[in-house]
């Protein structure tokens, strides 16, 4: 029974692993079909890439730092228990590697290539590793601090904040350091819009990440015997309230409405095996609403060329979901217990805080030393043609 039991973990945390990895695929297809046609090769290739620097990052850096686990053994050690200890390292890098594909969104058609290849080793192999150390593997004491003074720990089942706020923080940070696209904003201040090239490659990325993340979320629980239910329909009830929102706050505009299960999504990660579904489906729906808002005010009135808007979609609804968890987590409003909103909150700033430092500090260094934006003319031909020497459609284009 044991050794039976050994097996469905593996293959249990195994399928979570492809099931995120799978979400990669999205999150290339929500790029390619939002940005122009002349970055939509990059777009393919940043996140390819992106995830192998990110595997090399953790695997030597990123999960020791977090866990205090390295891989330097013999194949014999690696393998006991199934191997199990390796697939949970799959499955979580797949969570760690979200974070460069998240910025990915943000940072698209004017960053150079090279230079977010350094800054995705720093962040996946140093930073992130930082923040999931303490709230997942209590380090540094700031979990027994919470508890001790709120009653409570951080409660971050899934990565609001540990995954999702992180990503969409350190994303505004580089989206600022980088600038605006040129010709986005005119020097009198009326705004230029640059219209996604493909609504059905927007869809079509927006479907792979949503279907994804049921092994994102349920497969969270890590083990076989810890699986719930509860899980997969709050997951899927905040998915349901975040697109009714969006389609509402978005006037039925096709790039809001397949964003706003990503919102909800997002959202309910932290408290997604403690809410009732109903909590979830209010958090999902906050979640899909301030996504259109935030959207449409970042864009439109600060102008922070946020490209797929990846800090109103991952930033702020990644700390919403923390906050929410401590809400909607309440005894007294259907949920689970055993939560408390003191620490919901610090632990959602503290995440937050050390990505925005992270973003701008890396960014800004590397803006200093390497430079992280292509030149003008390199931009307006469009990063496939001059970072890769290939178009999307290169039977067009001759």
């Amino acid at each position: 029974m044991e050794n039976l039991k050994t097996g469905s973990d593996v293959l249990f945390i195994l399928l979570g692993a492809i099931m995120v990895l799978a979400m990669h695929a999205g999150f290339a297809f929500l790029e390619v079909g939002t940005v122009r046609k002349k970055n939509q090769v990059n777009a393919l290739v940043k996140i390819l890439v992106d995830f192998c620097i990110s595997t090399v990052a953790y695997f030597f850096i990123g999960y020791g730092i977090a866990y205090g686990v390295d891989f330097f053994s013999g194949a014999d050690v690696l393998a006991q228990k199934s191997g199990y200890e390796l697939v949970k390292f799959f499955f979580l890098l797949t969570f760690a590697a979200a974070i460069p594909a998240i910025i990915s969104g943000g940072i698209a058609e004017r960053a150079r290539f090279n230079p977010q290849l350094a800054a995705t080793f720093i962040l996946v192999g140093f930073v992130y590793p930082f923040f999931e150390g303490i709230a997942w593997n209590h380090h540094y004491g700031v979990q027994d601090w919470l508890k001790a003074t709120f009653g409570a720990e951080f409660h971050d089942f899934a990565g609001s904040v540990v995954v999702h706020a992180m990503g969409g923080w350190m994303a505004l940070g580089a989206v600022i350091m980088l600038g605006a696209r040129r010709g986005r904003y005119t020097k009198d201040g009326l705004v230029a819009a640059h219209p996604p090239s493909s609504i059905p490659f927007l869809a079509l990325g927006a479907w792979i990440l949503t279907v994804g993340w049921f092994g994102f979320n349920v497969m969270s629980a890590q083990t076989i015997d810890a699986v719930s239910g509860l899980v997969a329909v709050n997951s899927l009830m905040a998915m349901v309230g975040g697109t009714l929102a969006a389609l509402a706050a978005g006037k039925n505009d096709p790039g809001f409405v397949h964003n706003g299960p990503l919102a909800g999504l997002v959202a309910v990660c932290a408290g997604s095996d403690m809410m009732h579904p109903l909590g979830a489906l209010v958090t999902g729906g906050i979640a899909g609403a301030m996504f259109v808002w935030m959207f449409t005010m970042t864009q439109n009135k600060w102008k922070i060329d946020d490209v797929l808007g990846v800090w109103p979609l991952h930033g702020l609804c990644g700390a919403l979901g923390g906050v929410a968890a401590g809400v909607f987590g309440q005894k007294a409003l259907g949920g689970m217990g055993n939560v408390s909103f003191m620490s919901q909150l610090i632990g959602t700033l503290l995440g937050v805080g050390i990505a925005l430092a992270a973003g701008f500090a890396v960014y800004g260094v590397l803006k200093k030393t390497l430079g992280i934006r292509l030149d003008p003319e390199d931009e307006f031909n469009g990063a496939d043609i001059s970072i890769h020497k290939i178009g999307a459609t290169p039977e067009g284009e001759v």
